[in-house]
């Protein structure tokens, strides 16, 4: 029951990135790219993670007993929902946008690309913020203290690179680039799609707890940056559709030749 409280928290924190994702109006002046409303989401998320660190300790003890008495599957789920934080949206993401371009499907090689930018920015950010703070993972801290941050110690290696988590950034990069890519295809499926998403990506962020590798308020932190990256992006990108990475990634095709011997790279009109 404790646990599916946490999971309901947690996913209710990060669901507010989901009422956060407004399409971009393409017929008038586009309102400014960070908004109140982008500052009320970030306050949520800043104060769900001082929350969840009054109880880093508690939680992470907890998990760890549960852990030990846990069947099989349940061993195996998260190590599925780890996978799924790394490396699968790299695989999936290179593999949409390739069969995007191959097949000349417009929105597979978008939400393909789209991913893969929100994870290149979300990943960034987040081992930015892991070297600075020099966060011990819960395995490493001495009597499990949640509070031993050390300036730049996160260059020392893995185990000092707890906060944020970096599985947890990812995988909500990924779903705010999807839900916010359903918006613009379906308005309205975001319903449907966003629980789905978040809800997944709230899971990777708990099997990175049950693992003994993240405190509870570096899942929530992820989910932060992770949220921002990928409603951000999909957002530039539909301001800016003839960005110079979508004109080179989006607008252009390799095609053979008259006499199939080479190879050229023409530009056509960004879509």
């Amino acid at each position: 029951m404790k646990r599916i409280s946490l999971c309901v928290l947690i996913t209710a924190v990060s669901l507010n990135g989901v009422v956060a994702q407004t399409p971009p109006d393409t017929t008038s002046a586009p309102p400014p790219f960070f908004t109140y409303r982008d500052a009320l989401i970030f306050g949520g998320f800043a104060a769900g993670t001082i929350v969840f660190a009054r109880f880093d300790t508690r939680l992470a003890e907890y998990l760890q007993t549960q852990r030990a008495n846990e069947s099989q599957f349940v061993h195996d789920a998260a190590a599925g929902f780890r996978f799924m934080g790394n490396p699968a949206p790299l695989i999936i993401g290179v593999g949409m946008y390739g069969a995007g371009r191959l097949g000349h499907w417009q929105r597979v090689e978008k939400l393909g690309l789209h991913g893969l930018e929100s994870i290149v920015l979300s990943t960034g950010i987040t081992h930015s913020v892991k070297m600075i703070a020099g966060r011990a993972r819960p395995y490493v801290a001495e009597d499990k203290d949640p509070d031993d941050f050390k300036v730049g110690r996160g260059f020392k290696g893995h185990d000092y690179q707890s906060f944020p988590s970096g599985h947890t950034s990812t995988a909500f990069a990924v779903a705010a680039t999807v839900t916010s890519e359903a918006r613009q295809w379906w308005p309205g499926s975001t319903i449907f799609v966003g629980p789905i998403m978040y809800g997944g990506a709230t899971m990777v962020g708990l099997s990175r707890m049950y693992h003994d590798a993240h405190w509870a308020s570096d899942v929530v932190a992820g989910a932060a940056i992770g949220t921002f990256s990928g409603i951000k992006v999909v957002t530039y990108n539909y301001r800016h559709p003839k960005n110079k990475l979508a004109r080179v990634l989006l607008s252009a095709d390799v095609v053979p030749t008259g006499d199939g011997t080479f190879l050229t790279w023409t530009v056509r009109a960004p879509r």
